[in-house]
């Protein structure tokens, strides 16, 4: 089964992620639900981080399409397919 998991602490809320995905994957939900997330400064150097954080909502629909992994700013997305290889977010 694919896994994929969003580092809440880097996600800028861009909703790229969102956006791309085919099979919907991924929901933006406002950042106040996470109130004990601190935002990883090194992305805060490079990107604004808005109003609301991606999760993953149906990981199990993925289809390693990587659309998600080219566009996320935060670099947070990291998928691992069924045969247990890790992608990773590499922002373009």
């Amino acid at each position: 089964m694919v896994e994929v998991i969003v580092e809440i602490e880097k996600c800028t809320g861009c909703a790229h992620c969102r956006d791309v995905c085919p099979v919907n994957v991924f929901e933006l939900k406002p950042r106040d639900e996470f109130p004990s997330v601190v935002d990883d400064p090194a992305v805060a150097a490079k990107f604004q981080f808005r109003g609301e954080k991606s999760i993953v909502v149906h990981g199990p629909d993925c289809i390693v399409c990587e659309a998600c992994l080219f566009e996320c700013e935060g670099e947070c997305i990291t998928i691992t397919d069924d045969e247990g290889k890790t992608h990773l977010s590499t922002y373009k």
